[in-house]
């Protein structure tokens, strides 16, 4: 006999033929598991181009995909992801994080953990509540608080020019020493940048130098009316 005629079986015997029903069983086992790698694969990428996007949080649908945060965790990142980045940084300052002004997981899970301490709502949100724990509540902007001090003068001013001359640009007292809107003397138009009467500068001019005069001495220089 050739011994190329015969397979290397046991005991000399051909080995047997693997089995017709076995082996499309094994393929569609092994396309399965291919199918399902390149569908995690696909979902992390999806996961990580959207934390990209969204400057490293993962929200919505692509969390629940990854196994990530749970709805209210990612509610809870929209929400104080609307925080401007000054707030942010000093909410983290607060925490004695690093203050990126990202509000990253990192962030909300130190706002979680404040939040427990403080026996607050447990949702990771930045709102009025745990502004007002971290002493943040009264803050506002540089922009808004010059606003309110431009108001302040403004109707400060207004109620000294009633009481001082009736809101009358060329008021001058009896005696003739006190002139003007607001009853300059000559001495105090002259310290303040002033030349020549008062009464006889433009309104503008004596509101602009009355308004110095508030804010660097108050009331005081109107004892009166002040």
């Amino acid at each position: 006999m050739n011994p190329h005629d015969v397979s290397s079986g046991a005991a000399g015997h051909p080995a047997p033929e693997p089995s017709a029903d076995l082996a499309p069983a094994s393929r569609a086992r092994r396309a399965a598991a291919a199918a399902r790698r390149r569908r995690s694969l696909r979902a992390g990428a999806s996961v990580v181009l959207t934390v990209l996007a969204t400057g490293g949080m993962a929200t919505g649908a692509t969390a629940s995909a990854s196994g990530g945060t749970s709805a209210s965790s990612a509610r809870a990142a929209s929400v104080s992801a609307g925080m401007s980045r000054a707030t942010v940084r000093a909410v983290q300052r607060r925490l004695h994080l690093k203050a990126d002004g990202i509000y990253g997981p990192r962030t909300r899970r130190a706002v979680k953990r404040f939040q427990r301490r403080h026996h607050l709502v447990v949702d990771g949100v930045v709102g009025p509540a745990t502004l007002r724990a971290l002493g943040l509540a009264a803050r506002r902007a540089p922009a808004a608080r010059e606003a309110t001090a431009r108001t302040n003068v403004s109707s400060t001013l207004q109620r000294i020019a009633r009481c001082e001359s009736g809101g009358n640009p060329r008021a001058i007292s009896p005696g003739g020493r006190y002139r003007g809107k607001y009853q300059f003397d000559r001495a105090t138009w002259a310290a303040l940048g002033g030349t020549g009467d008062p009464a006889a500068a433009p309104e503008a001019e004596q509101d602009r130098r009355a308004a110095a005069l508030l804010r660097a001495r108050g009331t005081a220089p109107w004892p009166t009316c002040g």
